[in-house]
């Protein structure tokens, strides 16, 4: 048995509707292949999923964080809380617009970004904070909700992996000023290609990403640019293959919780050999990926290959750890949590077309590791 962990085939039972998307896109009168009228039902699909006001389709979740943050006119002089542990966008979405990433460390269980490391990280020139959900966990939105409103500086919700997650009744990308979402493959609501959105209920930021991200044309006149933006449009291939997997992302994301259940219940008793799952429960998840924590990591993931069971380590350093970003890290400060993250994390499959059989036989190869001291 071999189960890779990104799966080749997680399009393949819709081959045929991307195929007949493809062929009437291409011939359709209109000839427009981006942001035309399946981008709009698209969004207007998205602002009946989310109850957002404005939901604006751009290229890419990288991208949606960086039109929002120019949208909020943030830039040279100011300051962004963002998570020491986490993707790279996170910090280079802030640098792109001129600002500084303000690492805060991550709590050493959920992975997400501590709240009170974020309170110590705001100084007089913070802009925003932009918390990120991780791999199954919710960041503390509410905590973070109260520490925005406290300081009077915006909230940036980093939701690209949580799409379809619901804390205390609130979809992710709903808590702050503005939510993204990501459409690469393998995310919640994956994609045959890239997308992202921006999901908002200030109307005025809205309208502003929806002319970032159309080189500053506000759709009203052509080669008419009110502001200096970017080129992150959207695709009409992608929006219809979207609409067309929408209905189908409820039933994908409870199997992934289904999947996840059972790997808790497994995983638990294997915390006195060194291999911890993520905390037990379903709300403010989103199982995007399933990691577990591993004093023996790599021996763990050497030995899951011997199963056929791929696996894969997110994020091997920290973000102030990595060269693009270590000018930014203030002299003196450690991110122990972050670290030890990058040193033990490991995700396991957790696709929606696992069957019953082979979700048993990942966890069954996880239980067998002997685990033990490094």
């Amino acid at each position: 048995m071999t189960l890779p962990f990104f799966p080749p085939d997680l399009f393949d039972n819709e081959r045929d509707a991307l195929l007949d998307i493809v062929r009437r896109t291409g011939l359709s009168p209109s000839q427009k292949f981006i942001l035309g009228e399946r981008t709009a039902q698209f969004e207007d699909a998205l602002r009946a999923e989310t109850g957002a006001a404005e939901v604006i389709a751009c290229s890419s979740g990288t991208s949606a964080l960086t039109l929002v943050l120019r949208a909020m006119d943030i830039g040279p002089g100011d300051e962004v809380v963002v998570p020491a542990f986490g993707c790279a966008p996170l910090a280079s979405s802030v640098v792109s617009v001129g600002a500084v990433p303000v690492f805060a460390d991550v709590h050493p269980w959920t992975m997400v970004v501590e709240p009170y490391e974020v309170a110590r990280a705001i100084t007089a020139r913070t802009a925003a904070v932009m918390p990120a959900h991780m791999f199954s966990v919710m960041a503390d939105m509410p905590t973070m909700r109260e520490l925005a409103r406290r300081h009077d500086v915006r909230l940036v919700e980093d939701s690209a992996v949580a799409q379809g997650g619901v804390l205390g009744g609130v979809p992710a990308g709903r808590w702050g000023d503005a939510g993204v979402y990501s459409f690469v493959q393998v995310k919640t609501f994956g994609t045959v290609g890239e997308g992202g959105a921006v999901v908002t209920d200030d109307a005025e930021l809205g309208r502003t990403v929806r002319m970032l991200r159309n080189h500053g044309q506000d759709g009203r006149a052509r080669f008419v640019h009110h502001l200096v933006g970017y080129n992150s449009r959207f695709d009409e291939l992608v929006a219809e293959f979207q609409l067309h997997r929408l209905p189908g992302l409820a039933g994908r994301l409870a199997r992934r919780a289904e999947i996840a259940d059972y790997y808790t219940e497994r995983f638990t008793p294997l915390v006195e050999r060194g291999v911890q799952p993520p905390p037990p429960g379903r709300d403010g998840r989103c199982f995007y990926v399933y990691s577990l924590l591993a004093e023996r990591r790599d021996a763990l993931k050497a030995h899951l290959l011997t199963r056929g069971v791929g696996s894969h380590v997110y994020y091997p350093a920290p973000l102030p750890s990595q060269p693009a970003f270590a000018r930014f890290a203030r002299p003196g400060q450690y991110w122990p949590h972050a670290e030890l993250a990058s040193a033990r994390t490991l995700a396991l499959p957790i696709y929606p077309h696992l069957t019953d059989a082979q979700v048993e036989h990942i966890a069954d190869a996880v239980c067998d590791f002997p685990g033990g001291p490094r």
